[in-house]
C-alpha cells in the first residue's frame, strides 16, 4: 500500500483522521505547520509527525496550504492524502488534488479496503442514498467527515522536522477577529434538542434553551430555522447544508424530516420525534414518537424534570 499523509490544522480531526489511515493500511505521516501543541499531542497519540515551522504560510490561503502539502506529499512518498471533511478541507481536497492530478472524493463516512480499491462511503443524491465510491488511480485526495473514526490512540510517535519550499501567499491578512457567531459545536454534542418549522415563535427558544440545559444538549435546528426564520445561526444547522451529528439522544421537536435534514441525524443512537403529524416522515425513522404539540410536551418535560 503508497504511502499516506494525514493533514487537518484540527487536532481531534487529525487523529480521527489517522484512525482512517489505519483502515487503508501503509505508512501514514501526519504533516504539521506552525502548531507545536498539536506536533505534541499527535505525537503522543503516537503519530510520526513532520512539522514544518514557516511564518510566511498561511493557512487562511488554502492555495497556498496546497502547495505545500504536494511538496510535503513528495517528499514523503505519498500517494494517498487523507484531510478533514470540513469547510476548509474541502477547498483543500479540491485544489490539492488538481494540483498533483489526483482524483478526491469528500464528505467520507466509511472506508473499506477491497483487493487495491479504497471504498468509501459517502451521501449520494441529496442525501437520499449512500453510495459505494472508490478513485480509480494511484493518487488519491480522501476528506473524511467529521466523527466518522474513532480519534487514534496508540504510542510510539516521533516529531521530525520537515524543510519545504514555501510559494508566495496571494492572500495579506489584515487582522484576525473571532467569528461573530456561537461556539456551539452540535457535531460534537452527545445529546441535541433539534426543533424545526414546528416552533411558533422565536419567544418560545427560552423553553428549549431550559429543556437541553436539563438534560445536558445542545439546541440545533432544521436548517429553515436559521437561515430563513434568523432564529439560530447557522452554526446550529442540522443536515446536508450544516452539520453531519452523531448524538447518543436527538429529541427532535417539530421536524418533518425533509432527507436533506434526516441525512445530518439519522446516525444518532436514539431520536425522540415530537410531532403534530403522525405521518410526518421524521417518524419512520425515530425510535419513540410522540404525536403532540411540542409546546406542550416541552414545557410538561420542563415541569417534570424540575
Amino acid at each position: 500500500m503508497a504511502g499516506i499523509l494525514v493533514f487537518s490544522d484540527r487536532t481531534n480531526l487529525a487523529l480521527e483522521i489517522l484512525t482512517a489511515a489505519g483502515v487503508i493500511g501503509g505508512t501514514a505521516k501526519v504533516l504539521v505547520i506552525n502548531n507545536d501543541e498539536q506536533a505534541q499531542a499527535l505525537s503522543d497519540a503516537g503519530a510520526d509527525v513532520y512539522k514544518l515551522s514557516n511564518d510566511d504560510i498561511s493557512l487562511a490561503d488554502v492555495g497556498q496550504v496546497a502547495e505545500v502539502l504536494k511538496e510535503a506529499a513528495e517528499k514523503l512518498n505519498a500517494d494517498i492524502i487523507l484531510l478533514s471533511s470540513n469547510r476548509r478541507g474541502k477547498e483543500l481536497a479540491g485544489r490539492l488534488a488538481q494540483k498533483i492530478g489526483a482524483g478526491c472524493l469528500t464528505d467520507v463516512s466509511a472506508i473499506n479496503v477491497n483487493g487495491d480499491k479504497i471504498e468509501c462511503q459517502r451521501n449520494a443524491l441529496g442525501g437520499a442514498t449512500v453510495a459505494t465510491q472508490y478513485i480509480n488511480g494511484d493518487k488519491k485526495v480522501i476528506a473524511v467527515s467529521p466523527r466518522s473514526f474513532a480519534p487514534f490512540a496508540g504510542s510510539g510517535g516521533s516529531i521530525n522536522e520537515i524543510d519545504i519550499t514555501i510559494p508566495a501567499s496571494t492572500v495579506k491578512v489584515l487582522e484576525v477577529k473571532p467569528k461573530a457567531a456561537d461556539t456551539v459545536d452540535i457535531a460534537a454534542a452527545e445529546k441535541l434538542v433539534i426543533v424545526g418549522q414546528g416552533l411558533n415563535s422565536k419567544d418560545d427558544i427560552p423553553m428549549i434553551e431550559e429543556l437541553a440545559a436539563k438534560i445536558g444538549a445542545e439546541v440545533a435546528c432544521s436548517k429553515p430555522v436559521a437561515t430563513d426564520k434568523k432564529w439560530f445561526s447557522e452554526e446550529h444547522v442540522v443536515g446536508l447544508s450544516g452539520k453531519i451529528c452523531k448524538p447518543e439522544l436527538a429529541i427532535i421537536l417539530g421536524v418533518s424530516g425533509q432527507v436533506q435534514f434526516t441525512v445530518g441525524i439519522r446516525d444518532a443512537k436514539v431520536i425522540a420525534a415530537v410531532n403534530t403529524d403522525e405521518n410526518a416522515t421524521i417518524n419512520t425513522m425515530a425510535d419513540y414518537v410522540l404525536t403532540a404539540d411540542l409546546h406542550e410536551v416541552v414545557k410538561e418535560m420542563n415541569e417534570i424534570l424540575g
